[in-house]
């Protein structure tokens, strides 16, 4: 199934939203404070032209994608890049065409697509900086098979998304890591 044909399927960025239970409110409340420079505003505006679209990969438990698409979304509002939600483990066709290191489901994944539904650009699961902070407290966590590993997850768990829903200074690395991948994507469509 192509692209443009997927995207027709997909739920709608409220539609999305009002089918969350787990990470609803952390979503909104980055929705919420997030803030773009001015800068950030100009180049997407200048985008609206484009007529871009995005399919986004998710699905509500995720942390990642708690983090991500609040910011995306305010993103793909001033550039006006229509967007379509898909759950990950109901859409494994789409996702296998978009797996993380050639084996792992890992989401969040935004595609954006141009007007005749050809891929133009990918994002995801997670910016560089956020990587590393993600993989540098996955070292503090004991081997799985001990028994402190379930609830020292847990309290990765619960300090990451503490610091995801805060961290004023991650959502700026996650929107300059996309800002990036969309400015890479208008110069394949020129």
């Amino acid at each position: 199934m192509n692209l443009a044909t997927w995207f027709e399927q997909g739920l709608s960025k409220l539609q999305y939203i009002h089918t969350m239970d787990e990470h609803r409110d952390d979503l909104l409340t980055i929705h919420n404070h997030f803030q773009l420079e001015k800068s950030d505003l100009e180049f997407l505006h200048s985008l609206q032209s484009e007529r871009i679209r995005a399919l986004v990969l998710t699905a509500d438990w995720c942390g990642d994608a708690m983090v991500n698409l609040p910011i995306f979304m305010r993103m793909a509002d001033e550039a006006m890049i229509e967007s379509k939600y898909f759950n990950r483990d109901d859409n494994l066709e789409l996702m296998d065409q978009y797996l993380t290191n050639g084996t792992s489901r890992s989401i969040p994944i935004i595609i954006l697509i141009d007007q005749n539904g050809q891929e133009i650009g990918k994002w995801g699961p997670r910016a560089p900086q956020v990587q590393s902070y993600v993989d540098n407290a996955k070292q503090e966590l004991p081997p799985k098979g001990e028994p402190e590993f379930k609830q020292a997850f847990l309290s990765f768990i619960s300090e990451t998304t503490e610091r995801f829903t805060t961290d004023i200074d991650m959502w700026t690395h996650i929107k300059e890591d996309m800002i990036s991948m969309m400015k890479q994507s208008v110069s394949v469509t020129k």
